[in-house]
């Protein structure tokens, strides 16, 4: 019986010596080093953990105070987009670029093997022919009207004749002017052929509408084309490009013709690029209910490419705002929005702040914090478990297991079950209850 009698007081001394959950007594509750107040947790400034804990500056920098954010996607600039069709049909005998070569404006794309060329340089030969043959007229009909001049001054022919040879030789003049007409035509055609009047037998070239970028090419070497109103080749200018988003028709009213606005790709993650509103549509999108809005963007750089895909930013009007990085904002156990501020060094006391819309990597913060203060952006939830109960929350356990201990988290309601431990050793061993553990 005594031997069980020892056995319980040992396991009373045992449940005496550990904390509300079990585990041994802290630093804090052996030496009697009082505990930090409620809502703060001090690190001594020799713990590992110190630097486990990265902090930064409470900002006041300038944010916008409303705000549209749209998804966004870039396309070619309608304006400066040209799609290559064929002149004539025929058998395609090369093509001189690739898609997404750059091209200059008249340079030659591809060239063609078509009968439509042998009939463009006859038609040029005839009129050329045609014009030969008028001005021999024009020089005879000059020299009849000389001669028929020359032998009325010397009353050797009626004045009839005269004006005979005059008429003849406007007729003459006419022809000439008509001739030269179909010549230019003729000469019209080959220009669009690609083809010169200087050689007989040619294939026809077909030469860049605009300086630009190739960005789709339908046709190979070899191949025989009937079609001359399908595109066999899209060139478009990239200097500039458009941003298309769909707006909602809430947010339509904040959006304006030439406005400034802020483009984030998703291919340049981290950086901020400036367009101006060149279009907004006249009606809405009866599925979505949005309006579309394009922003043109300069692209001399090259780096913007269609169906890229981003967002855009229009900016109503901005203000001074007080931020902290998002990652120093956490949630106790009732829900609300904390930080824990850097009083003096090793010393976090935690701030209920209230915050408003995130803005990229930071948070806006309506009260609680202040410019200068500096906050814990990284190990918050370390420092959130190493509060006391009454500061984290009805609900929460005491602290980070070992972390917590080791810088001294302590439970509120060991030492009274130190106390009821003791007062039941006392009785186990049959001794009387000393007054101190007396309920």
């Amino acid at each position: 019986m005594k031997h069980v009698i020892g056995l319980l007081a040992t396991l009373a001394g045992l449940a005496a010596a550990t904390g509300c959950d079990g585990r041994a007594a802290t630093p804090a509750e052996t030496t009697g080093r009082p505990a930090a107040a409620p809502g703060v947790v001090e690190v001594p400034p020799d713990s590992p953990m110190l630097a486990q804990l990265k902090r930064d500056i409470v900002k006041l920098v300038d944010l916008p105070t409303d705000e549209v954010v749209a998804p966004g996607k870039i396309e070619a600039n309608p304006n400066r987009v040209s799609k290559v069709v064929l002149p004539v049909s025929g058998r395609i005998t090369s093509v001189l670029v690739k898609t997404g070569d750059a091209v200059e404006e008249d340079q030659p794309l591809l060239t063609i093997a078509s009968p439509d060329a042998d009939s463009a340089m006859s038609a040029y030969l005839s009129a050329q022919a045609t014009v030969t043959q008028a001005e021999a007229a024009l020089g005879k009909a000059q020299a009849d009207l000389d001669r028929a001049s020359d032998l009325f001054e010397h009353n050797a022919v009626a004045k009839k004749d005269v004006l005979n040879a005059e008429s003849a030789l406007t007729q003459a003049k006419a022809a000439v002017q008509q001739a030269h007409a179909s010549r230019e035509q003729t000469v019209r055609r080959l220009s669009v052929l690609g083809l010169t009047a200087s050689e007989s037998r040619q294939q026809v070239v077909v030469r860049s509408p605009l300086a630009g970028k190739v960005l789709e090419l339908t046709v190979v070497p070899g191949e025989y084309r009937n079609d001359t109103s399908a595109s066999v080749m899209t060139i478009a200018d990239l200097a500039t490009v458009w941003v298309t988003s769909q707006v909602p028709e809430s947010y339509i009213r904040f959006v304006q013709i030439r406005e400034r606005v802020e483009i984030s790709l998703v291919a340049y993650p981290g950086e901020v690029f400036e367009g101006r509103v060149s279009r907004i549509a006249d009606v809405v999108d009866p599925q979505t209910r949005t309006v579309k809005v394009q922003a043109e963007m300069d692209n001399r750089a090259g780096r913007f490419r269609p169906e890229m895909y981003g967002s855009i930013h229009h900016i109503e009007a901005v203000a001074k705002t007080v931020v902290v990085p998002a990652g120093a904002v956490v949630e106790n156990n009732d829900g609300r929005s904390i930080v824990f501020v850097e009083t003096s060094p090793g010393r976090f006391e935690q701030r209920q702040v209230s915050v408003g819309k995130r803005a990229g990597d930071v948070v806006r913060v309506v009260n609680g914090v202040t410019p200068g203060d500096t906050v814990v952006v990284d190990g918050v939830m370390l420092l959130k478990g190493m509060l006391r109960p009454s500061a984290r929350g009805p609900h929460e356990p005491c602290g980070v297991p070992n972390a917590a201990a080791a810088l001294g988290c302590r439970s509120e309601s060991a030492p009274a079950a130190r106390r009821e431990n003791a007062r039941r050793s006392a009785i186990a061993s049959g001794g009387g209850v000393p007054a101190s553990l007396k309920r």
